[in-house]
């Protein structure tokens, strides 16, 4: 149980949430262009069951992105003194 604490604390802490919000909002928003602009700017139905996962999936993509790199350390937020050279 400790770990989904980590999960939710990592998810919601620096930044996190706003910055998978603004990914969502540009990437989904080119994706239901590119899959449903025929829908949206002419004749066609909208699926609106496709237009909430092609915003939700970015938003968890990037969500998991950010609690990987600070699960391991390897986040600026997590560790701002770290060398990051190769």
């Amino acid at each position: 149980m400790d770990a989904w604490r980590k999960v939710i604390r990592l998810a919601t802490e620096a930044g996190a949430p706003k910055r998978a919000l603004l990914v969502a909002v540009i990437v989904g928003s080119a994706l239901n262009l590119i899959n449903q602009g025929d829908a949206i700017f002419g004749e066609g139905r909208v699926n609106w069951g496709k237009v909430v996962l092609t915003y939700l999936v970015p938003f968890a993509v990037s969500t998991h992105g950010a609690v990987n790199a600070r699960w391991d350390g390897r986040s600026d937020a997590a560790n701002p003194g770290a060398d990051r050279s190769i």
